[in-house]
């Protein structure tokens, strides 16, 4: 007599193959994602960057630029706060400086890349772990 099917041991090993390679995968998942997610911060910073330099081109000043007044907002994903500050107004070489932390749960979890900064000479930076990992250099 032949029986089809499965027996409760080759059932509970096929769960602990799974469960062992989903115990390697979604790290690794969550962990790209992160990565994936950063770009929502370079992007925007990058292109606040550029207004910028429009409107400076054309006034000579940062502070009638119409995003420079806006304040911290957050990135078009939502999962950063980007926030433009221009020191002061009168000072002979005017400048800027960006600054981008993370806005939703998954990023704030990101414990390489907490804060993005970019400022008028175009230096990219980030804390804890560097402007070459953060920004897609690596």
């Amino acid at each position: 007599m032949v029986k089809n099917g499965f027996t409760l041991v080759e059932l509970m090993i096929t769960v602990a193959i799974v469960a062992i390679l989903a115990m390697v995968a979604v790290p690794s998942y969550t962990q790209y994602v992160r990565r994936a997610n950063r770009t929502d911060a370079t992007k925007t910073m990058t292109l606040d960057a550029q207004a910028l330099e429009r409107c400076y081109s054309q006034s000579f000043q940062y502070t009638n630029c119409p995003n420079a007044a806006a304040g911290a907002l957050p990135s078009p994903q939502g999962k950063y706060t980007v926030t433009i500050t221009i020191p002061d107004p009168l000072v002979p070489a005017p400048s800027f400086s960006i600054t981008a932390v993370p806005l939703a749960p998954s990023q704030q979890a990101d414990a390489p890349c907490q804060t993005f900064t970019l400022n008028t000479a175009g230096a990219q930076g980030a804390t804890p772990a560097g402007s070459q990992t953060c920004w897609g250099s690596t």
